[in-house]
C-alpha cells in the first residue's frame, strides 16, 4: 500500500511516498529510508526500490529531497548537501513515528548521490542500523574532477567563477542564476560520453521522463558542493553494517570502490556485471539482481 506522506526538515515540508507491505504481520517491521539521486524524484529509482523492497517485506520510505519535486524550498532545484544529509535523518525520525516501524530496526538505501549523502547521514546518525547503497557517488568528487575522475582541474575553477558571477548578479537583483544540467539533444548528449548520454536518456527521454524531476541547477549549488566530502566519515558507520551495489560497467565505480575501502566493516561490495550506472536505475535485468541482495541484506542486518 503507497501512502502520500509529509514530514519536516529543516524547517520546509518534505512530500514522500510511504509504502506498506500488504497483508498481516505480528508487530512492527523493519524499514528503510530510500534517497533518490541528484536530479531525481521519488517516483523514479527511489520510488522503484522502494515499491521492490517493500513487496519484499519492509516498510519504505521514498522521498523528493528539498527544493526539489514536490518538497518546499527555493530556490528550486537548489542541490544543497547538508541539507540532503539532514533530509535523511528528518526521514528517519519520521519513520520513527509510524506505528508500522520497528525503531530499533530502520536502514538508508541511497542511490547515486544520495550513496554519498547516506554514508554521512549514517555515520552520524545511530539510528541508521545498516546503510546500503546502489551506483553511490560523492556529488562533489563528481563535481570536482569528473564522473570518471579524469576532470581538467579548470572545468571546476570554471565551475565556481560561474557562481560567485551568479551571486554577484543575484545580489544586484537579478532573477535565479541557474544552468542545464543536460544537452538539448541526443547527438550532443552522445557527444559527452557515456555518463551524459545515459543521464540524458533517463531524464529527458520516454524512458523515465517527470515534469518534477530538475533539468536546471542554481549556480549557488556549486561553491555550497564544492567542500562537501562524502566520504571524510565512512570509518564511523562501523559496526553497522554497509553494502554498497556498483555496475561493473559504471564509469562512477571509482566513487563506490573508494568509499568501500576506507570502511571498516562489516562490510559488502556486489558488482552488478554489464550494467552501468543509470542502468540500476530502473533497468530490470539488473534491478533485479540488486534488490534480491538489498533484501538478502537488510533482512539479516535489521534481523
Amino acid at each position: 500500500m503507497q501512502t502520500d506522506v509529509n514530514f519536516i526538515s529543516g524547517g520546509l515540508k518534505i512530500a514522500g511516498q510511504l509504502y506498506v507491505p500488504e497483508g498481516e504481520y505480528d508487530g512492527a517491521r523493519p524499514a528503510i529510508v530510500v534517497g533518490h539521486p541528484g536530479t531525481g524524484v521519488k517516483e523514479q529509482a527511489a520510488g522503484l526500490y522502494a515499491r521492490r523492497l517493500a513487496e519484499q517485506g519492509f516498510v519504505t520510505l521514498a522521498f523528493d529531497a528539498a527544493y526539489q519535486g514536490e518538497s518546499e524550498g527555493l530556490p528550486r532545484g537548489l542541490e544543497d548537501p547538508a541539507q540532503r544529509v539532514e533530509d535523511l535523518k528528518a526521514a528517519v525520525s519520521y519513520l520513527t513515528t509510524r506505528e508500522e516501524v520497528d525503531t530499533e530496526r530502520i536502514g538508508v538505501l541511497g542511490v547515486c548521490a544520495s550513496g554519498g549523502y547516506g554514508l554521512v547521514a549514517t555515520a552520524t546518525d545511530l539510528r541508521v542500523k545498516a546503510l546500503a547503497t546502489v551506483s553511490a557517488v560523492d556529488i562533489a568528487r563528481q563535481f570536482r574532477v569528473g564522473a570518471d575522475g579524469t576532470q581538467d582541474p579548470a572545468v571546476f575553477e570554471s565551475l565556481l567563477t560561474a557562481a560567485a558571477a551568479a551571486r554577484t548578479a543575484e545580489a544586484d537583483g537579478a532573477d535565479v542564476q541557474t544552468f542545464n544540467l543536460f544537452p538539448e539533444t541526443a547527438d550532443a548528449a552522445r557527444a559527452g560520453g557515456q555518463h551524459v548520454y545515459e543521464g540524458w536518456e533517463y531524464y529527458c527521454t520516454p524512458r523515465c521522463l517527470h515534469e518534477r524531476s530538475t533539468k536546471v541547477l542554481p549556480w549557488i549549488s556549486v561553491d555550497r558542493i564544492a567542500t562537501f566530502d562524502a566520504f571524510h566519515a565512512v570509518e564511523l558507520i562501523a559496526p553497522r553494517p554497509l553494502l554498497m551495489i556498483a555496475g561493473r560497467n559504471a564509469v562512477t565505480s571509482w566513487m563506490s570502490v573508494e568509499a568501500f575501502q576506507k570502511a571498516r566493516g562489516p562490510k559488502e561490495f556486489r558488482w552488478i556485471d554489464g550494467a552501468t550506472h543509470v542502468d540500476l536505475y530502473d533497468r530490470d535485468e539488473y534491478v533485479t539482481p540488486a534488490v534480491t541482495k538489498l533484501t538478502a541484506f537488510f533482512t539479516e542486518s535489521l534481523a
